[in-house]
């Protein structure tokens, strides 16, 4: 199997034609359709539908199309393996917590800028779920999620400790009154949150399941939402500080069983690391890989 054959099936696949396909990939009609045919012999299974229209993959090139994003990954990994000298350079892209990017990082990231200007930091955001999904599909060198993470194709290291709370309106409840309301309602992230996952399962534990549920998008929506009255919410107590001493929030502690939360960094243990990724690495955990 040739690479260039596997490469150029991916490109027709995804552009939908094969004129588009030699488009993008700077070449004529012929050589496309001539490499994937070529692919199609070699594996002894039809890839690609043609009708009028365009192509479409057929079960068999859909079957192959993970392989070959996988491929590309794997060809830029290695030209970056490469070209990686030993000083950190090129672009880094990292995941976090939306919580952990306005809590922790900026000190973090402006520091390693200031120390290792050649490198291009990418900071992505999202819930812990798809910070994971991106380590494992390669999108992100790494990401800052909430531990635990055991999964077998991940390295997880301690980046951070955080004290989560019980977020409401004023005038603060006590535990007892705040969780015998009838008209309790969770204030959450979408599913894959992880503070959202704890705090239903806090209340599980206190036989109160099957709360109606206001979905925002951001930590700010969620903190509006709350001063409001609209709901409860579980978050880091650092992160409310100017809402809190503003007496626009109030604060519920918790059992420390329960308050604490571990922030870990996370990396695909296969991947090789680039010494961008080697030096954040240190800088943020001050442990090596």
């Amino acid at each position: 199997m040739d690479i260039r054959d596997l490469t150029t099936f991916a490109t027709v696949a995804k552009s939908g034609g094969i004129g588009r396909a030699a488009r993008e990939l700077n070449t004529v009609q012929s050589n496309v359709t001539q490499r994937v045919r070529r692919l199609e012999t070699d594996l002894g299974v039809v890839l690609l539908e043609r009708r009028r229209s365009g192509t479409t993959p057929t079960a068999a090139g859909r079957r192959l199309l993970p392989y070959a994003a996988r491929l590309d990954t794997l060809l830029a990994e290695a030209r970056r393996a490469a070209r990686d000298d030993g000083a950190p350079q090129g672009p880094l892209a990292i995941g976090a917590l939306e919580t952990t990017a306005a809590l922790r990082l900026s000190p973090l990231l402006a520091s390693y800028a200031r120390s290792h200007p050649q490198v291009d930091m990418i900071l992505r955001t999202g819930t812990t779920a798809e910070m994971i999904d991106q380590v494992l599909d390669r999108t992100l060198e790494g990401a800052f999620v909430c531990g635990p993470v055991t999964h077998p194709a991940l390295v997880a290291t301690p980046a951070f400790d955080e004290e989560l709370a019980l977020l409401t309106a004023p005038p603060k409840p006590t535990m007892h009154d705040l969780l015998d309301r009838s008209d309790l309602r969770l204030v959450i992230l979408r599913a894959g949150c992880s503070y959202r996952q704890r705090l239903e399962e806090l209340l599980a534990r206190r036989g109160i399941v099957g709360l109606r549920r206001l979905e925002f998008g951001t930590i700010e929506a969620i903190l509006g939402a709350v001063a409001a009255g609209l709901g409860i919410t579980l978050l880091p107590k650092s992160l409310i500080g100017p809402a809190w001493r503003g007496g626009q929030i109030a604060v519920t502690r918790l059992p420390v069983v329960e308050a604490h939360v571990e922030t870990v960094f996370v990396r695909r243990r296969d991947m090789t690391c680039s010494q961008a990724l080697r030096a954040f690495h240190k800088h943020v955990t001050r442990k090596s890989i």
